[in-house]
């Protein structure tokens, strides 16, 4: 049975890799996480441990696939179950040129009967869910009528959970960066969505950036997916697992993050990976907070060097105020 979560943090490429997903652990034990984008010919011919390997603590965790053929996508999810992801999540919304030529990616909104295809099949290989993250629309094709017809048809086919990004792609004349934020937000077009398909689980995605921002969107949806804030201001989801799973386990402050990074850290150095593939994640960490300044400058000066290792957050806790790193907010 398909599980609902309130929040999500949403699949970003070259931000949302193991290392990332570790150290938001350490903020929030409940919010779904996503891997970013793998594509199916990726899982099939290259290094897989390196692709797809995972902690435990990153859990509930899902894998985004990108692709369109069917019988190959079927394959890669039986690989991603054998893993022991939670959910498979197929990519119907990357507007970028190279996943256009891939004939994948948001370009598929025009083609829905292929997706519809590709989620039956995966479904044939496995037992966990299989699921769908979209635009409301694709250049010319964005009427609620398109949204629609793909919903439906996505869903005839088996596919129970659809996350949509409330903007549409515009693939001739907008890069990727441009399509985060030109298209105009419908947020509209994904309420209606979730009451002319009640028994469908419908989560949002798009310019959602607060808890009072997220509170109102479950008013009308089943689950807030947050992209780039949950990168650019992480520490605000330390209250998330209380307000939205409750939960009322402890917390960390920013600390004791650190801390419990640094073993983290030390682990890789001693694996021959360089320090700065979790210390690259932490810039933001104090956003917003006195010492931000002295965090940001301290890591981006040092994070990057060949002899980088954990004493460089062992430094900054020596170099911070102690109110700062010891205060829960």
């Amino acid at each position: 049975m398909i599980k609902k979560y309130p929040v999500s943090i949403a699949p970003m490429m070259d931000w949302t890799d193991r290392h990332y997903r570790f150290f938001m652990r350490q903020i929030t034990k409940k919010t779904l996480l996503y891997t970013e984008m793998i594509t199916m010919n990726a899982i099939l011919n290259g290094n897989k441990n390196h692709l797809l390997d995972f902690s435990e603590i990153e859990k509930p965790l899902v894998i985004q696939l990108g692709g369109d053929n069917p019988q190959k996508l079927a394959e890669c999810a039986k690989i991603c179950e054998d893993w022991n992801y939670d959910e498979i999540n197929l990519n119907i919304g990357c507007p970028s040129e190279r996943v256009q030529n891939g004939n994948f990616g948001a370009c598929l909104m025009t083609t829905p009967e292929v997706v519809a295809e590709c989620v039956n099949e995966m479904k044939k290989n496995v037992k966990i869910p299989i699921t769908i993250k979209n635009r409301i629309g694709i250049d010319e094709k964005d009427s609620y009528e398109d949204l629609y017809n793909f919903i439906k048809i996505v869903s005839e086919a088996g596919c129970e959970k659809f996350i949509v990004h409330a903007r549409s792609a515009i693939l001739k004349g907008l890069s990727p960066k441009e399509n985060r934020t030109v298209p105009p937000l419908r947020y509209d077009y994904v309420y209606k969505i979730k009451k002319d398909f009640p028994n469908l689980i419908i989560e949002i995605n798009g310019g959602i950036k607060t808890v009072e921002d997220i509170q109102n969107h479950l008013n009308y949806t089943d689950g807030v997916m947050i992209g780039r804030e949950a990168y650019e201001n992480p520490y605000v989801f330390s209250d998330f697992d209380k307000i939205f799973f409750d939960d009322d386990s402890k917390k960390l402050n920013r600390r004791e993050i650190i801390e419990n990074l640094i073993p983290y850290v030390d682990n890789l150095t001693n694996s021959q990976i360089k320090a700065n593939k979790l210390l690259v994640h932490l810039v933001n960490l104090f956003n917003h907070k006195q010492g931000t300044k002295i965090w940001k400058r301290y890591l981006s000066e040092n994070m990057h060097k060949k002899e980088a290792t954990s004493n460089i957050l062992k430094e900054l806790l020596l170099k911070l105020p102690d109110f700062v790193l010891d205060e829960y907010n």
